[in-house]
């Protein structure tokens, strides 16, 4: 299989993969206070400094949490619980409008049973949130203003954001902004107190880390309401025990991430560019979504998102599949029905163009023979997909 799919998840790291087997066969909750329980708040202590130096931030502002969609839940609920706590005014949300829905559902929640009012920052037609709209959106009426979230890099155009602009923008109103980095992190330099965004998001399992573990990079003067309540782990912001192995791994995923982000990320976007002139060789009226520059701080290195032309991207994708390559569809699927991409629909596509996307999106383990086969695949996949829907129609 040519696995085209590192955006939704990536394979661990073999170092990674060792660490936590390493930790697997020991006991000891980083609860307890005796010897077992010690070590292995040494090995959680240890991981924090790991992920702190990595990203920019102080140990203390690292807040383990089990992923992505818990630490956009307590970034976007948390903030915005604090911040109408302290004035009751403050009941308004700004929001990228292209966001991931672990961002977008937890806000549209809090409209719906928490009197918040959701506001949706519109995207240019790359998918990125300019200055110049927050600042409207902001302007409105900046004292009543709870929070910003706006995601660094795209997760399906792979468009990225000027945060730390937007994070000094929101500053200027003494308004926290929270931004989603999981996308970013290893691809893109991410250093969270330079960026000065209030809250930053990061998981394992896109950057060669587990499945089910992350963290909330959360300013040491930011109050956040936790979610979970219990033993009072994580700064009181985020109760429950915690998973060693796991945050071991995760930490030195990080820490690799960082480290190699460099180099790979110019081998990453010389494959990508390989890809986008050949499957445009092959499909001529193929469509390339978001950014299109060649500058790193502008795109991320790996993601290459295409809308095809009388194609439906569930069908092409599972044309694809069968054919031994793995992408994804820019469609979230709701009890069966497929809908098109917000995303595109967000930067101003119709609903025809944003139904026929499919992202390709690479990673630490990709090689040319995944592009070439994703060449080999493409045309004829694209060919039987446009035949079925004439047939339908």
């Amino acid at each position: 299989m040519a696995y085209l799919d590192h955006a939704a998840t990536t394979p661990m790291l073999p170092q990674a993969v060792d660490r936590m087997a390493e930790l697997l066969g020991g006991v000891g909750n980083a609860s307890s206070l005796h010897a077992a329980g010690r070590r292995a708040r040494r090995v959680v202590e240890e991981s924090r400094e790991t992920v702190a130096g990595a990203l920019g931030a102080r140990p203390s502002e690292v807040v383990f949490t089990s992923g992505g969609t818990e630490s956009d839940n307590l970034a976007v609920k948390g903030l915005y619980w604090s911040r109408r706590a302290q004035d009751d005014r403050r009941r308004r949300i700004l929001v990228g409008a292209a966001e991931h829905h672990a961002v977008l559902d937890p806000a549209i929640w809090l409209a719906a049973s928490e009197g918040a009012e959701l506001v949706l920052v519109p995207v240019d037609g790359m998918g990125r949130v300019e200055p110049a709209a927050l600042r409207a959106a902001i302007e409105t009426a900046p004292d009543e203003v709870a929070l910003v979230s706006v995601m660094w890099a795209n997760n399906e155009v792979g468009t990225v954001s000027a945060i730390p602009e937007l994070a000094a923008l929101a500053a200027e109103y003494e308004i926290p902004l929270h931004t989603d980095a999981v996308q970013a992190v290893g691809g893109l330099a991410v250093d969270f107190a330079a960026c000065g965004a209030a809250a930053l998001t990061v998981t394992g399992h896109k950057l060669g880390g587990p499945v089910g573990v992350g963290g909330l990079l959360l300013g040491r003067d930011v109050e956040c309401a936790p979610l979970l309540h219990g033993g009072g782990q994580e700064r009181d912001v985020r109760s429950g025990t915690l998973d060693v192995p796991a945050i071991a791994a995760f930490a030195l995923a990080v820490e690799l991430a960082v480290q190699r982000r460099a180099e790979q990320a110019s081998w990453l976007a010389s494959l990508r560019d390989e890809l986008v002139r050949r499957v445009v060789e092959v499909v001529p009226d193929a469509q390339l979504n978001g950014d299109p520059s060649s500058d790193p701080e502008r795109r991320l290195p790996g993601t290459a998102h295409f809308s095809f032309p009388g194609c439906e991207g569930d069908a092409l994708l599972m044309l694809l599949d069968a054919r031994g390559v793995e992408c994804s569809t820019g469609s979230a699927c709701s009890a069966g029905v497929a809908r098109p991409s917000h995303v595109l629909i967000a930067m101003g596509q119709d609903e025809e163009r944003a139904r026929s996307s499919l992202r390709f999106s690479l990673g630490h383990c990709s090689t040319g023979a995944d592009v070439d086969a994703l060449v080999a695949a493409i045309g004829p996949a694209v060919e039987r997909a446009r035949s079925a829907g004439r047939t339908a129609r």
